[in-house]
């Protein structure tokens, strides 16, 4: 397992995903631990979660209205408040110059010690975790950390506006095929699930929810080495330095 930085060091996390809800699958949990330990979590969500939802009936027009006020019930759920939208189009979502300016921007806002994000290389081994939008995510993030956030030549625009660089100490990429750190959420769990069954648009069974997650996360933590009966979410954690 990797030595993560201690979270004493840490004032500020940015969790940065493709759809409402990929946060609360990937690391709710753990955002739970992290404010409850006086940790200030922000999240930035690229798209509106368009393509999303079961309810053939619902106006399509309506989504990301719904799917946004779902994101921050979810995200009070666990102790976050500020929570950004870039408003992007479900399905549409790639790496552009234009997402990673706007990535960058967001890193230069908060000034975060740490961040979430998705992993920008694909899980053959579970294929649903490696949706387009999520590794378009990942790989537009990483882009904004290293080094565009750093760099005061990038996007000279940002800086001219007031946004000076920042550099990201540490990042933790969520649905990696491999892990090198595990979180036990085990105290956190019933949050993490609250904050999933706020996607009420998304779960057409919302009781087979928290045993298929609690499946995950029992193997996760397996893995991990945990005693048993707990439960972990998994990260690759990559220092920046």
């Amino acid at each position: 397992m990797y030595d993560v930085l201690p979270d004493s060091e840490i004032s500020r996390v940015l969790a940065v995903t493709a759809h409402p809800d990929d946060i609360d699958f990937g690391a709710a949990g753990t955002v739970a631990r992290f404010t409850d330990a006086g940790i200030q979590v922000v999240y930035c969500v690229c798209t509106d979660g368009q393509a999303g939802g079961f309810d053939l009936d619902l106006p399509r027009s309506e989504i990301p209205r719904i799917r946004r006020a779902e994101q921050e019930e979810a995200a009070a759920q666990v102790g976050v408040r500020d929570v950004r939208f870039l408003g992007l189009v479900d399905g549409e979502l790639e790496p552009s110059l234009e997402l990673v300016s706007a990535l960058t921007a967001v890193i230069r806002e908060v000034r975060p010690d740490r961040m979430i994000i998705q992993s920008p290389e694909r899980d053959w081994a579970l294929l649903p975790r490696s949706h387009p939008d999520h590794l378009a995510a990942g790989e537009a993030a990483i882009r904004a950390v290293y080094p565009a956030a750093r760099n005061p030549f990038a996007f000279p625009g940002l800086a001219a506006a007031g946004l000076e660089p920042w550099t990201v100490r540490e990042v933790w990429l969520s649905a990696h095929p491999t892990s090198n750190h595990a979180v036990d959420v085990t105290d956190t769990f019933d949050r993490k699930i609250a904050a999933l069954l706020a996607h009420k648009s998304q779960h057409p069974q919302p009781d087979q929810l928290a045993p298929r997650v609690r499946d995950w996360l029992t193997r996760g933590a397996r893995e991990a080495g945990l005693p048993e009966g707990r439960l972990a979410e998994s990260f690759f954690v990559v220092p920046t330095g």
